[in-house]
C-alpha cells in the first residue's frame, strides 16, 4: 500500500476559558486520501476546537518523518497524549 503525507496546523483547546494554541501535526494517509478525508481524521481528535485546521498540505517523506520528530518534542502533545493515556 502506498502513503500520502500530510502537515496540518490544528487549532486545540482545553487550555483555559477562550483560549486555544496551533499545533502542527502530521499525519500519514493511504495515498487515495484528499484533503476532506484528513480533515475527518482531524475533527475526530480528541481537544480539537471546531474547524480545527488552520492550514494542510501534503509534504515529502522527509519533513514528515522530522515534524513526527518535533511532536514528540512538543510539551502540549506530551501533556495531551498522557492524559488520554491515564483514561
Amino acid at each position: 500500500m502506498k502513503w500520502s503525507y500530510w502537515k496540518a496546523v490544528v487549532r486545540y483547546g482545553h487550555v483555559g476559558k477562550r483560549k486555544e494554541i496551533s499545533v502542527a501535526r502530521y499525519l500519514v494517509m493511504p495515498e487515495h486520501s484528499t484533503m476532506i478525508d484528513v480533515m475527518n481524521v482531524i475533527n475526530e481528535m480528541p481537544g480539537t476546537k471546531n474547524r480545527a485546521v488552520l492550514s494542510l498540505r501534503k509534504v515529502d517523506v522527509a519533513e514528515y518523518l522530522e515534524g513526527r520528530r518535533a511532536e514528540k518534542e512538543n510539551f502540549f502533545l506530551q501533556r495531551l497524549f498522557d492524559v488520554q493515556q491515564a483514561q
